[in-house]
């Protein structure tokens, strides 16, 4: 990496030098899940929420950044079929291993025993002020896109039940809404960095979701105004096989 693509990556991210570098370390990129709380959101079935899924976001962050996708400012969203990268599939297996190690419905089983898990990738990069970007490029009516970002909105059926989103850095809230009209009134959801939230059922098929980011960059959680900077999302799904 020359200096001038170390500044690039430097604007983008921050500066890690505090930070032990992914190839020096021998460890896991997302560590383990000996201590996750899983914690269901009342009011949505078959929606739940880790809070401290990852005690350390500095490993998985250095492993994006050498990625290189997002080099040039212009470019804040990568995605990924099939072959996920070593660290996202590492990423997977946590999910599994922290599901497994509690006894509560967080997942369904005939999910978990399916192979992959989760085999397409999205890493989405938010500076402040910025809404939900758009997931699947192309795939979505106008009428669902906007300049800045997208309205609420079920993941499209191309994708199987189960889907999984892990939030870095910056924390936001997650507005949950009926599908249908006249079915009940919105959830939000603080997503804290480090954590991940679970969609499966209802909370996949029967509820949107989106991030509404305030132009002056910031939300209002029970009261009080987040801050918020950049952060960075990771979304986990499984295609369909056809």
């Amino acid at each position: 990496m020359d200096d001038e693509e170390e500044e690039r990556l430097k604007a983008a991210f921050g500066d890690s030098s505090d930070d032990e570098h992914l190839a020096d370390r021998e460890t896991s990129v997302v560590g383990d899940s000996t201590t996750a709380v899983w914690e269901r959101v009342e009011k949505i079935n078959g929606l739940w929420l880790c809070r401290n899924f990852l005690s350390d976001q500095s490993h998985l962050l250095s492993a994006i950044v050498n990625e290189g996708w997002f080099v040039e400012e212009s470019i804040n969203q990568a995605m990924r079929f099939g072959d996920l990268p070593s660290w996202a599939t590492e990423l997977s297996d946590l999910i599994l291993e922290s599901v497994e190690s509690v006894d509560l419905p967080v997942m369904p089983a005939d999910l978990l025993w399916r192979e992959p898990l989760f085999n397409q990738l999205i890493v989405n990069l938010y500076q402040p002020g910025e809404m939900q970007k758009l997931e699947d490029i192309g795939t979505l009516p106008a009428s669902e896109q906007n300049d800045t970002g997208i309205c609420a909105h079920v993941d499209l059926l191309r994708f199987e039940d189960g889907i999984a989103i892990v939030s870095l850095e910056s924390p936001c809230v997650m507005r949950f809404s009926p599908a249908e009209q006249g079915e009940g009134e919105g959830v939000d959801v603080l997503l804290s960095p480090g954590s991940l939230i679970l969609m499966s059922g209802e909370a996949r098929y029967r509820w949107k979701h989106e991030i509404n980011r305030k132009q002056i960059g910031f939300q209002v959680w029970e009261g009080e105004e987040i801050d918020q900077k950049r952060r960075i999302s990771i979304t986990l799904r499984k295609l369909c096989p056809s």
